[in-house]
């Protein structure tokens, strides 16, 4: 087997303009936990209604995007160990521990300090976890809550029920309310519909990078890669500065299709992949894939906050509507096992690729419960080779680096060899 070691130039351009960016946010956020800055709002990741809090001029702080930046740097265990001595099961998510510990040891990420909430909104999408996660934070800080009831995407066509979407809209409404109250302003409309254009264009972009995985080589690593570009796309959308980063980052990723050049020396192996990564092993992780020449041309973790490659659109004509369709049918998470089937069955078919790859996560019973199915229907019934491995997304004491490299291995070692036949 060729060794195969990933470029280390790759993405230095828009790696920095997102480092400046989320530098930006950070110190945002660190003004705000001083007392010297705007309002701050927890919300979710997942189909989140960002637009509406960048629309008074408040922080989105996303625990989420927390608890991840404690992991990749290493520095989540301790913070899950004190969440468990608090009483919280080993069984519990992850994440969840991960940021109550680091709210107890004084909000602080490597990034920056996390102020104190002055909403909780708990936009609940696909996961029963999260009510119980805002309730608690809510309960710890004291802050007012908001729980957006969000119903899943009941439907087997294109559109939510009416009901539905009305039933969200209201909500919305509501929310609006609120945000009036604790900002002591009224909501400017055409500021919003602003706001909903850049996202709207932002989304655009997104889905034109995304669909440039379908060349060979792909041009960048539509998981491990798509990390860098999901942060200001769920943190920064809605925003000048958001846009401008997309716009620059679409240049750059067609002139790498122009030039057929992709994150590694050779693509051997297109893959899709289900499932978020383990944060705190990312390097060992991607080099167990990257050392075969597999490069990721589609995953569905680079759709948890929403799914714009499929036509989805923010439309600033319609802009509560819009946030409840995002909310209600564009996001992967509250999508149920027939409909993520057929968002894998079409990256598989329409970008080209060798075989299916999921990551289970141990604290995530919720959105990994079935994956063994999934396996099977894209085995047995599709004839799509897929390998099904267990870690967590946070917690390192559920990642053992060599069962998994024996695995993948293994995996590859197979895919190799059908190819060897083949030829034959």
């Amino acid at each position: 087997m060729a060794q195969v070691t990933p470029k280390s130039d790759y993405q230095g351009r828009i790696h920095n303009l997102q480092k400046d960016m989320i530098g930006r946010y950070y110190a945002r956020l660190t003004a705000a936990a001083e007392g010297k800055g705007d309002k701050a709002i927890y919300m979710l990741i997942s189909g989140n209604p960002v637009e509406l809090i960048a629309a008074f001029d408040m922080i989105p702080v996303y625990p989420e995007v927390n608890a991840l930046q404690l992991a990749v740097k290493k520095q989540s265990l301790p913070l899950i160990l004190a969440a468990e001595e608090m009483g919280y099961s080993t069984d519990n998510c992850a994440y969840v521990k991960a940021d109550v510990g680091m709210y107890f040891a004084g909000r602080k990420t490597p990034f920056a300090t996390i102020p104190e909430p002055d909403l909780i909104l708990c936009n609940y999408v696909g996961c029963n976890v999260y009510l119980q996660w805002f309730e608690h934070l809510a309960e710890y800080s004291k802050a007012p809550i908001y729980n957006l009831d969000v119903p899943f995407f009941r439907t087997p066509g294109p559109e939510p029920l009416e009901e539905d979407l009305s039933y969200v809209v209201k909500q919305l409404e509501e929310l609006i309310e609120v945000l009036e109250r604790l900002s002591g302003k009224s909501l400017d409309y055409k500021k919003l519909q602003r706001i909903m254009q850049l996202s709207g264009e932002t989304g655009e972009l997104w889905s034109d990078i995304k669909k440039l995985t379908r060349e060979r080589p792909a041009p960048f690593d539509a998981y491990f890669d798509s990390v860098m570009m999901m942060a200001p796309l769920y943190c920064l959308r809605g925003t000048e500065d958001g846009l401008r980063f997309f716009q620059e980052a679409y240049k750059e990723m067609k002139q790498r299709a122009d030039n057929h050049e992709g994150p590694l020396p050779q693509e051997k192996f297109r893959v899709v992949m289900e499932g978020p990564p383990p944060w705190p092993f990312l390097r060992q992780f991607r080099d167990m894939f990257s050392r075969w020449g597999a490069v990721a041309i589609a995953s569905t973790y680079s759709t948890v906050g929403g799914i714009w490659e499929f036509g989805f659109r923010h439309d600033p004509q319609h802009p509560l509507e819009s946030i409840a369709r995002h909310m209600l049918q564009w996001n992967v998470t509250n999508r149920n096992f027939i409909q993520r089937y057929k968002q894998i069955k079409d990256y598989v078919e329409d970008w080209g690729a060798d075989a299916l790859v999921i990551h289970s996560v141990k604290s995530c019973r919720l959105f990994s419960a079935g994956q063994g199915d999934m396996r099977d229907y894209f085995t047995k019934q599709l004839n799509v080779p897929t390998l099904l491995i267990e870690s967590d997304l946070e917690d390192p004491r559920y990642f053992s680096e060599a069962q998994l490299r024996n695995r993948v291995d293994a995996f590859f070692e197979s895919l190799e060899h059908q190819r060897t036949l083949v030829k034959k």
